[in-house]
């Protein structure tokens, strides 16, 4: 995977950030989700490097970056983690930006261009509604659907403990259950392998932990002030989802019209892991959208 990126380790806000680049043009940063890491993005990564400058970060707690100590989530918040972000684009010489982000790397996407508008000047999230607009839609069937959110938000050590008997086992059973076909066919081996590698780490663990504990609390708390106060990404954006992976909802487009002011999107012929199961689509979708307007700045 991404033979001909360069690899480098640079410091956020708190955290060692393990970074792959490579590519010409504006610059495009893209964040992984849970459970995975940036080789998410391997699958597309050289086509976009043909358009733009590509950075791939593995987020804090995740993959060869570091893991902050944390307790109660606090050292996960989205926040935090965009501060990371802001931080590795300083230093890369990047002043304003692309982003996209799939999952749990969206939430980090959508609250840089919340909390940097001057950085982010497009943004695209994959399979996400905003946290809070989640955990208010949290009925008996979302729970059933998505209940690693209050698994993983379980005080310590109880999550932490029963993963790392069989973290491999749990790493493929949660990712195979996300996919439209149930099954680990849409992974490339290498992604697969560095996943399982990652996960298998307690630090790695007890960080995705952490992550989900700050989405129950501190995120959402922060979500619900932004949306009290009429804060909105100014930044132009693009929302994909999987036909049969967001929450059981059908107004996936209405609950991100009221948190961005320019918005387009659609459903894709996916599981969850868009990327990789569906790559040539979210190519397609993010050529057309961040090729479309001259407003990036190296």
């Amino acid at each position: 995977m991404f033979s001909d990126f360069t690899t480098q380790r640079l410091t956020g806000k708190g955290a060692e950030i393990h970074v792959r680049t490579f590519g010409e043009g504006p610059p495009l940063l893209l964040l992984h989700g849970y459970p995975q890491t940036g080789a998410m993005w391997a699958g597309i990564a050289p086509q976009l490097a043909k358009h733009f400058s590509v950075v791939i970060p593995d987020l804090r707690g995740y993959g060869r970056s570091s893991t902050p100590d944390s307790s109660g989530g606090a050292g996960y918040t989205k926040r935090a983690m965009a501060a990371d972000m802001l931080a590795v684009m300083e230093a890369l010489g990047h002043k304003q930006y692309a982003v996209a982000g799939h999952d749990r790397g969206a939430r980090v996407a959508y609250r840089m261009a919340i909390d940097a508008p001057k950085s982010v000047t497009r943004l695209a999230v994959l399979d996400i509604l905003p946290t809070v607009e989640m955990w208010e839609r949290m009925d008996a069937a979302e729970a059933m659907k998505t209940y690693h959110w209050m698994f993983l938000a379980q005080p310590n050590p109880m999550p932490e403990r029963l993963i790392a008997s069989d973290p491999v086992f749990y790493l493929d059973h949660t990712i195979t259950s996300w996919t439209k076909a149930k099954s680990l066919a849409p992974f490339a081996p290498e992604a697969l392998d560095e996943y399982r590698r990652s996960f298998s780490q307690i630090e790695t663990i007890h960080a995705a932990c952490e992550d989900y504990r700050a989405g129950a609390t501190l995120d959402r708390a922060m979500d619900e002030k932004d949306r009290a106060a009429g804060k909105k990404v100014r930044a132009p954006t693009l929302v994909l989802w999987g036909d049969v992976a967001v929450p059981s909802t059908s107004d996936v487009m209405e609950v991100w019209q009221r948190w961005c002011e320019d918005i387009t999107g659609k459903a894709l012929d996916s599981g969850h892991f868009l990327v990789e199961e569906a790559p040539d689509a979210v190519l397609a979708e993010f050529l057309g959208f961040f090729l479309a307007s001259g407003k990036h700045t190296a």
